[in-house]
């Protein structure tokens, strides 16, 4: 038995093939063949403009972000490689665990 994806993904391939064809059709063989190519450029336009329109509207209604008055302060990482590095390292971890 199939799953549920898949007879949906067999539907949605059934009805793309169909609208191919009757679109072929109308663009080909319909008196009305000027429509065919004019509502999906009009389609296209309006969603591009809608998008772009959306974008423009949520960056004028978006407040601007609080400004930081400081900025955190970051360590250099030490340098590895030494016994006394890695041993001192360790240490280091439990002086921060000491300090939360």
């Amino acid at each position: 038995m199939a799953h549920r994806d898949q007879l949906m993904g067999a539907g949605i391939l059934t009805v793309s093939i169909a609208l191919i064809i009757i679109y072929i059709y109308w663009l080909f063989f319909s008196p009305y063949s000027w429509w065919a190519i004019v509502i999906p450029v009009l389609v296209g336009v309006l969603a591009v403009l809608g998008i772009a329109g959306w974008i423009g509207y949520t960056m004028a209604t978006t407040p601007p972000p609080k400004p930081l008055d400081e900025l955190p302060e970051f360590k250099e990482p030490e340098k590895k490689g030494s016994a006394e590095g890695s041993a001192s390292g360790k240490n280091k971890q439990t002086e921060v665990d000491d300090k939360s």
